[in-house]
């Protein structure tokens, strides 16, 4: 089992700044993808950055050049730098890690933390 613990979540105003952490422990895979989903209200779970162990990344189209994804691999951890925040970047943030390989659906969630902009 793998598990994952974020952080760094809150309220903000429009066109500030968060970071989020993700922490992985337990049986990690060494090839996987590591990254950040957000749901609003009523919406469906979306992609908002992800990261693989060779620094390959996948933004949304809605935060690229506004969000940083990064991860450092000798401590399992993914990090979501957000900058230039807007209100419809509010949401849960879920942290997800998925092995390289595995069958499709295949993946572990973390709790999610919460992310208010506020206009």
């Amino acid at each position: 089992q793998v598990q994952l613990v974020e952080s760094g979540g809150g309220l903000v105003q429009a066109g500030g700044s968060l970071r989020l952490s993700c922490a992985a422990s337990g049986s990690i895979f060494s090839r996987n993808v590591m990254g950040w989903y957000r749901q609003a209200p009523g919406k469906q779970r979306e992609l908002v950055a992800v990261m693989d162990n060779f620094g390959n990344t996948n933004y949304a189209d809605s935060v690229k050049d506004r969000f940083t994804i990064s991860r450092d691999n000798a401590k399992n951890t993914v990090y979501l730098q957000m900058n230039s925040l807007k209100p419809e970047d509010t949401g849960v943030y879920y942290c997800n890690l998925r092995p390289i390989g595995a069958v499709a659906g295949f993946s572990f969630w973390g709790q999610g933390t919460q992310v208010t902009v506020s206009s």
